[in-house]
């Protein structure tokens, strides 16, 4: 199968494994990096500790999930890898490229299961097939997915010529100049709105209703992510078709999407977890490839259509 088809389970090796009295550890503790500045938002957490509980790790019994979340900005990120790091918690799942990365630089002790948008860009590892450090997990290949996007968006509209992206600058270029390449294919002007903050947004579609945009392509980042529902209120109210990358954007109100499925990703990242919590290395877990990862398309209901005809 085609390498853009699968979402890619990476495994690395650690420089120091800290196993001894794993045995006597009566409970064990996952610490969870979020960078988003909300709570995540389902169906993340559920999914990641029902694999948990299928494994044998149940929360309040034999396992402890330190949660740290963003709520002052992706600038937090540090401060709270490092509260993580002091916790002694036995692994750390991080989410994104900016989260994993941060991780990494404040340990390198406690190993990393990240679900990240492009993992080989971060410099986390050496390659896909001989990462190297002590980072395993998911890679989204979201340069490629964000590509792809755009192409799905103007086969729905084909008079589509020019489409603002919203882009969090912490996920890297990578999304940029890969989606610039489509838009050079397909004959559409593609222009980058840097979204840092919540406020960033209406300053953005501000820019795509004075400009003429014909749609709007949410990049991939958990930040962005989390702002699902300013973005699909933004939309509906300036007229602009959007696409996003999760499903659960469209059930919430959006048009359309073009993406993994969030859930078995975040379930996947459990499994690995245990994996790390019974003893397996890194460098050993076996690359995975999931049907149910593969990319998949959501279109909206159809009355959620009907303002792209009245533009």
């Amino acid at each position: 199968m085609r390498r853009r088809e699968f979402v890619t389970l990476l495994g690395a090796s650690v420089t120091v494994w800290p196993v001894v009295g794993r045995a006597q550890q009566a409970v064990s503790k996952i610490g969870v990096l979020w960078p988003g500045s909300v709570y995540p938002p389902p169906p993340r957490m559920p999914a990641f500790t029902q694999a948990l509980r299928q494994l044998g790790f149940i929360e309040g019994q034999n396992l402890s999930i330190e949660l740290r979340y963003a709520r002052g900005g992706v600038q937090q990120l540090s401060e709270l890898a490092a509260e993580l790091a002091q916790t002694n918690v036995d692994v750390i799942a991080a989410f994104g490229d900016l989260a994993p990365k941060i991780a990494h630089d404040k340990t390198k002790t406690i190993p990393i299961v990240a679900i990240s948008d492009d993992i080989l860009a971060t410099g986390l590892v050496e390659s896909l097939s001989h990462p190297g450090g002590s980072t395993t997990g998911l890679s989204i290949m979201s340069s490629e997915l964000s590509a792809k996007r755009l192409g799905v968006l103007h086969d729905m509209i084909p008079q589509l010529s020019y489409v603002i992206a919203l882009w969090d600058p912490t996920t890297g270029a990578s999304q940029i100049v890969a989606t610039q390449n489509a838009a050079n294919t397909l004959g559409v002007e593609l222009e980058v709105c840097e979204i840092r903050h919540r406020d960033d947004l209406t300053g953005a579609f501000d820019k795509a209703r004075t400009s003429g945009a014909d749609g709007i392509d949410v990049f991939a980042s958990p930040s962005l992510s989390s702002l699902f529902r300013e973005i699909i209120d933004l939309s509906m109210s300036y007229r602009i078709p959007a696409i996003y990358q999760w499903k659960e954007h469209v059930e919430a109100g959006g048009l359309l999407s073009y993406g993994p499925n969030l859930a078995a990703l975040w379930r996947q990242a459990g499994t690995i977890v245990v994996k790390v919590l019974n003893g397996a290395r890194p460098a050993n877990l076996p690359s995975s490839n999931r049907r149910s990862s593969n990319w998949q398309s959501t279109p909206g209901p159809r009355r959620r259509w009907t303002f792209l005809c009245s533009r």
